[in-house]
This record gives C-alpha cells, structure tokens and sequence, in this order.
C-alpha cells in the first residue's frame, strides 16, 4: 500500500510497502513497514514510530524503503520519565522480531540502529543481546551512570565556585542551585529532557552574573574542564578558535546557558527515576586538581589565562572544589544501572559503527572516546 507520512509523500512506483503498526502489551507504540520488494535486510530502531512523524528524520526510513529494508520500532513510552529501562526495551524489540518473523519470515541480516537512548540500545544489544541481530549503528549514544557521573563532575564544580557570588548577590540561598536528587514536580519536560521554574532559572542567573566578570568567567572554564565538555554547545554560537580565548569564553557561557535547562545532567531525572529515585552518580573519590592535569590543553591553557587575566587564584580554587562536601551514590541505583542491557563494558559481539557530534549538548563526545578506550583495552577493537 501507497503511504504519506510527516508531510513527505510517497512515489507509489518506487515506495510500495506494507505497514503494520499497534500497541505492545506494555502500551508501547509500535510499526513495522515491508518494501513489496523486500531485499531480506531489517533495521530495528527504538524511535521508528515516532521518527517517521518527524520531517528532519522521514527521508532517513524512505531511504532504506528504496534500498529494499524493512524497518521497525517502537515510540517512547508515555510514562518513559518515570519507568526508562533499557532492558525493558531491548523486550520490546526482541518481541517485534518474533511478530515479524512471524508474518514475513526470518530476515537475513538484522541491524540495531538509534540515536540517544537509541544509540545505547544499540550499544547494548551488541554486547549482551545479539544473537539475533548481525551489526549496530549507534549515533550519540547514552550510557547512564557514564554520563551522569560526566556531568556531575562539571556541574559539581559550577555549584562550589558559584553559589557564593549567588548568595552575595541576593538572588536566595546556595539550595537553589541543585544538581542533583532532582523534583518530580511537572518542571521537567515529560521527555525528561529540560525543565522548566525556578531551578534552571536559578541557573542562568548564576551563569549571567559569573559572566559579568573575569574572576566568575575563569571560573565557568575551570568547570568545562573538569568536566571535561565542550566549550561549544549552543546553536548560536560558531565553533570558536581554541587558541582564541576570549572565543572560547563567549562558547563557554552560551554552552553553560544552554545547560541550564537541566541542571546536574542532561535528562538526569530520567536516570534517578529509572531507580527509585536513587542516586547513581558519585565524586567521593575524585581529586579535581589531578583532572584538571588531564584535562583538554586548549581549554587547560584557556583556563590558566582567564586566571591569570582576572587576578584569581586557580590552585586555591581547585582546593575549594576538592574540600567541598562530597556526594555518594547509592547502592541500588549502581546495581539497577550496572545490569546487561542498562551499561556497557566495551566487549561488543558484533561490528558496531559509533558517530558523534563534537558539540552535542546532551552527551558530551567524550562518552564515545571512553567507550573506544575500553574496547581497545578489552581486545575487541577489531
């Protein structure tokens, strides 16, 4: 049958194809579509149902219909915010798979494909669920505790070093400035990606009053290098010259403003929700002056001039930072997070292809230089 969708229309002569779609028993959304000409080859993708409502992303499934794919998936769960489980989801697809087999037969090569969420299913599928699927595509891929712990270094640091031009400034106490143990208020997004009230406000008047001055702006530097982020993460911004200081500066507080919306890590009350609203970040541990050592040259070196510019003290800062109460994860929430399908370990069992973007908001590109780093250390770089 001859379909339209998200605004695109079909050519019946090249796109014919047959289209099944429901709920799953957990009232997960799904949708298959088959070419009349089928070639044998199936890509899984989580977000297939609602990718094909979503024109940047329509010409994507066109084209693998032309190729002679057959593609399937699901949509994010409504309740997603308050109950994402991978593994959960990982079900899903394997289930999809018995219902196509089922009616089309058994495809000859399947491919996990997702980005995001998507993107560490298909991470996932390839360590620990692929006896069923020959190869994975993950585009700027999540892992759960990897990335909150990657954000909690970063805004860790923001929280020490701005809480008290916050305070002095009279904008509230140093509460308001919250990264972690988030409200499950109606402030986040039901995507659980950005909020909106007083926290992330909070935030930005932080960021615009360190902004102010050359003392507060050495200071967002110091954070983007502990965290290890990219200085450019907003989309009014050029990718700045890192040899440009004052550049890499105006990067790093519009990036900074556009990590306002989510306070303590991107979609970080998905990830607390996930286990019982339990903690699964943690910088006990962590001696900030030697991260620092280790941190990017460019925005190493960025840092060390803005101190210097501003008259500040940078070793008496990273002492602050490193003195500061520290923060604990919980027991269950590292348990619930550490489970096949929920982590990866860098052990993949089938060939995977991982693409990033350098200035991507929501996963800083430094989760897929770790997950390399792993593979290779593990023997699996081939």
């Amino acid at each position: 049958m001859s379909r339209t969708s998200g605004g695109t229309a079909f050519d019946p002569a090249t796109l014919d194809f047959e289209e099944v779609h429901g709920d799953l028993p957990d009232g997960t959304e799904y949708l298959f579509r088959v070419p009349a000409k089928w070639e044998g080859g199936l890509v899984r993708d989580l977000d297939f149902a609602m990718g094909v409502h979503n024109p940047d992303r329509v010409s994507r499934y066109n084209d693998l219909l032309r190729r002679g794919f057959a593609v399937s998936g699901t949509a994010r769960h409504r309740l997603r915010q308050w109950q994402y489980d991978p593994r959960k989801e990982i079900a899903n697809h394997e289930r999809l798979l018995d219902m196509f087999e089922a009616r089309w037969g058994k495809p000859e090569t399947v491919l996990q494909f997702g980005c995001s969420g998507g993107g560490h299913l298909a991470l996932a599928v390839a360590e620990s669920f692929h006896e069923r699927v020959d190869g994975a595509v993950a585009l700027a891929a999540h892992t759960p505790i990897w990335l909150m712990n990657g954000f909690l270094d970063g805004w860790f640091a923001l929280k020490v070093l701005l809480e008290e031009l916050y305070v002095g400034a009279g904008y509230g106490p140093a509460e308001d400035l919250s990264i972690i143990s988030l409200p499950n208020d109606g402030s986040s997004d039901p995507t659980g990606h950005g909020m909106a009230g007083k926290l992330p406000e909070a935030w930005r008047k932080a960021f615009t009053l360190a902004h102010s001055s050359p003392e507060g702006r050495a200071r967002l530097a110091l954070a983007f290098t502990l965290g290890q982020w990219s200085p450019w993460m907003a989309d009014n911004t050029s990718l700045p010259d890192l040899d440009d200081v004052e550049a890499l500066q105006e990067a790093i507080y519009e990036a900074a403003m556009r990590l306002s919306q989510s306070p303590g890590g991107e979609a970080r009350i998905i990830f607390e929700n996930a286990a019982s609203g339990q903690q699964l970040s943690w910088n006990d541990s962590v001696d900030y002056a030697a991260f620092f050592e280790t941190g990017n040259a460019a925005m190493k070196a960025a840092t060390e001039t803005l101190y210097a510019q501003s008259g500040g003290d940078l070793a008496a800062d990273l002492r602050k930072i490193n003195e500061a109460p520290r923060i604990e994860a919980s027991p269950y929430a590292i348990d619930f997070w550490s489970q096949p399908g929920r982590t990866v370990f860098g052990k993949p069992k089938i060939p995977v292809m991982r693409l990033h973007m350098v200035g991507d908001y929501q996963i800083p590109y430094t989760q897929m230089q770790g997950y390399e780093m792993l593979v290779e250390e593990n023997g699996h770089g081939d």
